[in-house]
């Protein structure tokens, strides 16, 4: 898991924009690896970063590297080595309690759809919606068995809110007395979700299921 905190400082006139973007990057909850990045971008480019793993200003333009070795010798140094502790350090706690440490179960939807042209007859669909966070697994079953052939997946979409959908399609040959079922794992349950297809339900019915 890992979060990146952006705070970004706008002036300007005339078109012309000075942005500051500042990150605390956290990749375990114990703070292993975290890192503080501060960026300074003028009209979209990145002239000058700190990067708290690196431990000083690194320039990527002429006046970025002047302003680099300028910095590097002076009070601008000390102050942004000390940000990893007061800045970041400081607000994991809270980002972890109100973000990262939420989790919201998924919306399954399983679906009949129509087949692409190819050589199986039928296509079910497993969607999965506004859940968070972002790793899921949703696998295929047939009687108990897991399917690896003939199924296609999105990858987990963004919906811009914090949440994520997914969609996952299975083409098959229907065989009579078979059991299909889509399989939702997601940190947010306390065991794997089991969705049953049954054909005999009228579409309606099914497409609610």
């Amino acid at each position: 898991v890992s979060l990146t905190l952006v705070l970004s400082i706008f002036s300007g006139t005339d078109g012309y924009f000075e942005q500051v973007v500042r990150q605390c990057r956290y990749s375990s909850k114990d703070l292993q690896g975290i890192e503080f990045i501060d960026s300074y971008v003028f009209n979209k480019a990145e002239y000058v970063r700190f990067n708290s793993t690196v431990g000083k200003f690194v320039g990527y333009t002429e006046l970025g590297v002047k302003n680099a070795e300028a910095w590097n010798k002076g009070p601008e140094l000390a102050v942004e080595l000390g940000e990893l502790e007061r800045y970041c350090k400081l607000n994991a706690p809270i980002d972890y309690s109100a973000i990262l440490d939420k989790t919201v179960e998924p919306h399954v939807r399983l679906s009949s759809v129509a087949p692409p042209s190819g050589r199986h007859p039928a296509m079910l669909m497993c969607s999965a919606y506004d859940f968070y966070p972002k790793p899921i697994r949703v696998t295929w079953l047939r009687d108990g068995r897991e399917v690896k052939s003939d199924v296609t997946s999105t990858e987990e979409l963004a919906n811009g809110d914090w949440y994520y959908q997914i969609h996952s399609h299975l083409e098959y040959t229907p065989r009579s007395g078979e059991k299909i079922s889509c399989m939702v794992e997601h940190i947010s349950l306390t065991e794997p979700m089991v969705y049953h297809w049954d054909p005999s339900l009228p579409e309606a019915e099914r497409n609610k299921i």
